[in-house]
Order: structure tokens, then sequence, then C-alpha cells
């Protein structure tokens, strides 16, 4: 791994913790900017840099450091109620990554599909965990921990694929940086 690259992912690790700060409570799940920075990081950081900074992000907040939303940190962040939603975003972030290689594809459609994927996986994993851990149907819980941010957060897909876009291109365009 290239120097430039682990400043990137350091980058990409403050921009994930300074997006969960910006929290709205809106029942058991805060609306957060993370998604918006989460479909940032393949156009930036390729698909293994991607899931890298993400997993630096969940261990770092394990360990304590206060960067999940709330500027809360923890063991007990990643078991509770959300913590499903951030697991998510890991093996969604991984399970998006191959999409980066389908050349067939428009590179901003590559990357809509690895976006896509990382929120599907996250609502899947975070919706399970919550219904678990409040003792509710999966379809109770995904009312009121997916339905509310579903057209926000295809929003912020946009608008974070569409600058990830523009960042890589100013950074020099593709590179062995950016491969999945």
């Amino acid at each position: 791994m290239s120097a430039a690259q682990i400043c990137r992912i350091g980058a990409a690790l403050a921009l994930l913790s300074v997006s969960a700060m910006v929290t709205v409570p809106l029942g058991p799940v805060p609306f957060t900017l993370q998604t918006l920075v989460l479909a940032m990081l393949p156009p930036i950081l390729g698909g293994r840099g991607a899931v890298s900074a993400v997993g630096l992000y969940l261990l770092v907040g394990a360990l304590g450091l206060p960067v999940f939303s709330g500027f809360s940190g923890g063991v007990g962040q990643l078991i509770g109620p959300t913590g499903g939603f951030l697991w998510g975003f890991l093996l969604g972030t991984a399970l998006g990554a191959p999409a980066l290689r389908l050349r067939a594809l428009p590179e901003s459609a590559r990357h809509a599909i690895c976006a896509v994927v990382m929120l599907a996986t996250s609502y899947a994993l975070g919706t399970a965990q919550l219904a678990a851990y409040l003792s509710v149907s999966l379809p109770a819980a995904a009312l009121s921990a997916v339905v509310p941010f579903m057209l926000p957060d295809v929003i912020k897909l946009g608008v974070g694929v569409a600058t990830g876009l523009r960042v890589r291109h100013a950074l020099g365009g593709p590179s062995a940086l950016t491969s999945a």
C-alpha cells in the first residue's frame, strides 16, 4: 500500500467520523451523512481501499473513540440496536466492490451499483439487528429504521458518487489506487 493510499484512507476515516456527527435523531436510527461519504469512497479509493477505510472506521469506533453518531464509540454500539447498519456498511462495501470491475458499464453506473449494494446490505443487516434487539418484527423494524430514510439516502448516494468521481478525476483519474 502506497503512502498516498494510506493518507487517503486516513482522510476517509476522518470524513466518516465527521459525517456521523451530523446527526438528526429520528426514532431508533439517527439521520447522518454517512451514506453520502460511503458512496464517495469507492470512486476515490477503489474497492479494496474503501473496504479498508470502513473496516478501520469500525475498528476505531469499537476501540471506544467517539466516531459513531452522537459522538459515541465502543463495542456496545456495534452490538446495540443500530450496530447492524454499521456492520452493513462494511459488508455492503465489500459486496458492492466487484461492480467496479464491470467494464461494460459506464463508470458512473458501476459506482452507483456499488453504492446501492452497500445501502441495501446496510438496510438488511440493520433491520435484522434492530428487530432482534427490540424484539419486534422485521416489517416493524424496517418501517421505523429504513422507510423514512430511503429517499434521503438515495439522494445522498447520488451526491456521494458524483462527488467521489469528481475528486477521483481531480486527483488524476483512474489509477492503480482506484482499482477494485
